[in-house]
C-alpha cells in the first residue's frame, strides 16, 4: 500500500548494537542459572576475604554464629526442647510408615539436623522424616524386596535410596538446577500430598483394628479389601484404644488453634499419647490381649551404614528411582516450608543452598543409618510457634534425641502400635486442605482439575502414578501456554491515546480501517504456526465483521509485539509468511515496540527492509496515526482525481 508518504514520526525503534555470542551466551546462562547473582558479595574483595566468604556462603553458621546471643539460645533451647517431644513420637511412627525398624526414625532426628544448622538458610526449618517420602519407599522398594521376609536387605536398599536422594538433591543445588523443582506446582501439591495423605490414613487401619498381614499396595481399593477380608481378625481392644488416641490428639489441636498460646498442648500430645499409651499397656497386659507394641529397641546411638550402601544389588535403578522421587518430594515440601516462614520473619532463603543442605544431610544420613529426612511442616510450625531464633533449636532436637537413645528407649518397648496409627493419622488430617482446593476452584478451574488428578491418581492408583500424573498435566499446561499463546484485539479508550483489550475493556471502539492485535508471549517453533493461523482468522473475522455491517473496509493490520520478549527462525519466517499474505489482500502490515531481540532478528533476516522501516511503530498510538494520515490522504487523493474528472466531463 505504499509507504507512510509525508507523515513521519518523531520517535523510531531503533536497532540495538550486537554483542558477540559468547557474551550473549554468558549473560543467557547467569540469568539461567545465577538470577539471585551470589558472587556480587565477592566484588572488589581480597583474597582472604573471598575465601572467607566463599565459606560463610557454603556453610552459614560461620556467618551468623559471631552474632548468636545467649538470649537467642534461651529461645532456641525452649524451641528445641518442644520440637524433641514431637520428633521421638513422630519419628517412631514414620518409621513403621516406611516398613522399616523403629530405632532408624530416632537415628534419623539425630544426625541430619545437626548438619542442617551448619548448612541451611532456614532460621524455622526443623528437620525430620516426613510421611508422604516414608509411603513412597515402602510402596516403592517393598515391590522389589518384602521388608517382612528380607528386612536386611530392604533396609540397605533403603539406605541407598537414601543415599542417592542425597547426591539428587545435592547436585540441584550445586548445578544451580533448583528451577526443576518449580515444576511442581501449588496444586500438584496439594493434590498430591492430600492423596498420600488419604491413603496413609487408610492404611493405618492396620494397626487401629489389630491386623497382622495387610497389603504392601498403596490404592484404596487394595487397601478396602485388604481390611474387609480379614473382618474375623479385627481386635476391638486396639479399635477402642486408637479411637480415643485419635480423639485426644484433634482434640489438643482443635485448642491449640483457637488460641495460638496454646501451641504447645498441640506438641507435645503425640509424646503424651505414647506415655500414657505405653502405661495403659505395661499397667493392663494389653500386649497379651492383641494389642501389638513396639518391642525392643537397641540403646546407642547411630551405627555406621556406609558398608550397607547395596551399590552391587540387582535392585539398584528401583533404589536410583525411589532416590529421585523421593529427594523431589523432599525438596519440593522443605523448601515451600521454609519459604512460608521466612516470609512470615520477612527473611530470605536461598533455594539453592537449602538443596545442599538437604543433599548433604541425606548423604551423611544414609551413611549413618537414617532414611530420608527433609523439613516437615508440623515441625516446623512448631518450632516457628515455640519461638525459635536459629537453626541452633535443630541442635538442641538432636541433642534431645541423642539422650533418648542413649537412656530412654527401653521405656519403648511396651508403646502400642496403635498410639503410632493414631499419630500418624492426626499429622496426615492437617495435610487434607481442602480450604485450598476450594480456592483453586474459585480462582482458577484448570489447577483445580490438576489438584484433582493427582489426588485421585494417588487414591486410585499409586503415589507414583499420581506424581507421574501430577507433573504430566503441569507440564501439559505450560506446553500449551507455550503453543497456544494468547493474541487479543485491542481497541482505543475513548478520549484517550490508549489501547487495550476489547474484552476486558469494554467501553474500548475499533478503529476504522484498522485492525489492531497483540501477541502475549514469545514466538518460537512451537507456537509459529499457530499464531499464523490464528492471526490469518483474526484479519477475516474483521473482514466479515466490517462487511457484513456496512462499515469501512480494512486496510491495516497493526501487530502490537510489546509482550515478546524473543522470537526464533521460525517465528521470524511466520512474520515474513504473514506479511506477504497480508500485502496479497491488499493490506498494510504494521509493527509495535518490536523489543530488543526480536529486533536484532528482525534486522539481521533482513526482514525490517522488507516491512519497510516506516511501517515500524513505538506505540501503538503511533502507528494508527499513521494509518489515519494515509488513511486521509487517500480519501482526499480520490476526491481531488474525482472532481479533476468531473471538471474534464464539463
Amino acid at each position: 500500500m505504499g509507504s507512510t508518504g509525508e507523515y513521519e514520526s518523531q520517535r523510531r525503534v531503533p536497532v540495538p548494537p550486537s554483542k558477540p555470542f559468547l557474551k550473549s551466551l554468558q549473560a543467557r546462562l547467569k540469568e539461567t542459572f545465577f538470577p539471585d547473582d551470589p558472587f556480587r558479595q565477592f566484588k572488589n574483595q581480597p583474597t582472604s576475604n573471598k575465601f572467607l566468604l566463599g565459606l560463610q556462603y557454603f556453610v552459614p553458621i560461620i556467618e551468623w554464629a559471631p552474632r548468636y546471643t545467649f538470649n537467642f539460645f534461651k529461645a532456641d533451647l525452649i524451641a528445641g526442647i518442644t520440637v524433641a517431644s514431637l520428633a521421638v513420637p513422630q519419628g517412631i511412627s514414620y518409621a513403621s510408615l516406611a516398613s522399616i525398624p523403629p530405632i532408624i526414625g530416632l537415628y534419623s532426628s539425630f544426625v541430619p539436623p545437626l548438619l542442617y544448622a551448619m548448612l541451611g538458610s532456614s532460621r524455622d526449618l526443623a528437620v525430620g522424616t516426613v510421611a508422604v517420602a516414608s509411603l513412597l519407599i515402602s510402596s516403592m522398594l517393598g515391590k522389589e524386596v518384602s521388608p517382612t521376609e528380607n528386612p536386611k536387605q530392604y533396609v540397605q536398599l533403603v539406605f541407598t535410596a537414601t543415599f542417592f536422594a542425597g547426591v539428587f538433591q545435592a547436585s540441584l543445588g550445586i548445578l544451580r538446577l533448583g528451577f526443576i523443582v518449580d515444576f511442581l506446582s501449588h496444586a500438584t501439591i496439594v493434590g498430591f500430598m492430600g492423596g498420600a495423605a488419604t491413603i496413609v490414613c487408610f492404611q493405618q487401619l492396620k494397626g487401629f483394628l489389630g491386623l497382622i498381614h495387610f497389603t504392601h499396595e498403596t490404592d484404596l481399593v487394595s487397601v478396602m479389601r485388604s481390611v474387609f477380608s480379614q473382618i474375623h481378625q479385627w481386635r476391638w481392644e486396639s479399635a477402642v484404644l486408637g479411637c480415643c488416641f485419635l480423639f485426644f490428639l484433634l482434640l489438643t489441636r482443635y485448642f491449640s488453634k483457637r488460641k495460638a498460646a496454646f501451641f504447645w498442648i498441640n506438641a507435645m500430645a503425640p509424646l503424651t499419647t505414647v506415655i500414657l499409651g505405653s502405661l495403659l499397656v505395661y499397667l493392663t497386659h494389653a500386649e497379651k490381649h492383641g494389642v501389638q507394641v513396639i518391642g525392643h529397641l537397641k540403646k546407642g546411638l547411630n551405627p555406621p551404614s556406609a558398608s550397607d550402601l547395596a551399590f552391587g544389588s540387582p535392585h539398584l535403578m528401583a533404589a536410583i528411582k525411589t532416590g529421585i522421587v523421593i529427594g523431589i518430594i523432599g525438596l519440593a515440601e522443605g523448601i515451600a516450608v521454609g519459604r512460608t516462614f521466612a516470609m512470615f520473619k520477612n527473611y530470605h532463603i536461598d533455594g539453592n543452598k537449602e538443596m545442599i543442605a538437604f543433599g548433604m544431610m541425606n548423604i551423611a544420613g544414609s551413611c549413618t543409618s537414617c532414611y530420608l529426612t527433609a523439613g516437615p511442616f508440623s515441625r516446623t510450625a512448631v518450632n516457628f510457634n515455640a519461638g525459635s531464633r536459629s537453626a541452633v533449636s535443630n541442635i538442641v532436637m538432636a541433642a534431645a534425641v541423642m539422650f533418648t537413645l542413649l537412656f530412654l528407649t527401653p521405656l519403648f518397648h511396651y508403646t502400642p502400635l496403635v498410639v503410632l496409627s493414631s499419630i500418624i493419622i492426626a499429622a496426615m488430617l492437617a495435610l487434607l486442605d481442602y480450604e485450598a482446593a476450594i480456592h483453586l476452584w474459585k480462582i482458577d478451574k484448570f489447577d483445580f482439575f490438576i489438584c484433582l488428578g493427582a489426588y485421585l491418581g494417588v487414591v486410585l492408583g499409586s503415589v507414583e502414578i499420581g506424581l507421574i500424573i501430577a507433573i504430566t498435566v503441569s507440564l501439559l499446561r505450560i506446553i500449551l501456554f507455550v503453543a497456544r499463546p494468547r493474541t487479543m484485539v485491542l481497541g482505543n479508550i475513548p478520549n484517550s491515546g490508549i489501547y487495550r483489550s476489547m474484552d476486558q475493556y469494554q467501553i474500548a471502539n475499533s478503529v476504522p480501517g484498522i485492525l489492531i492485535l497483540q501477541i502475549d508471549a514469545p514466538v518460537f517453533f512451537t507456537n509459529a504456526s499457530y499464531l499464523r493461523e490464528r492471526i490469518s482468522r483474526w484479519i477475516y473475522e474483521e473482514e466479515d465483521r466490517l462487511k457484513s455491517a456496512g462499515e469501512a473496509s480494512l486496510h491495516y493490520v497493526i501487530l502490537d509485539l510489546s509482550a515478546v520478549g524473543s522470537i526464533d527462525t521460525s517465528g521470524i519466517s511466520m512474520l515474513e509468511e504473514l506479511m506477504k499474505n497480508v500485502h496479497r489482500k491488499g493490506l498494510q502490515l504494521l509493527l509495535v515496540n518490536p523489543q530488543s531481540e526480536v529486533m536484532k532478528k528482525l534486522d539481521k533476516s533482513k526482514l525490517i527492509d522488507k516491512i519497510g522501516q516506516g511501517w515500524i511503530f513505538l506505540t501503538v498510538g503511533e502507528a494508527v496515526s499513521a494509518c489515519n494520515f494515509m488513511l486521509h490522504t487517500c480519501k482526499s487523493i480520490h476526491v481531488a482525481v474525482d472532481q479533476n474528472a468531473e471538471e474534464n466531463k464539463v
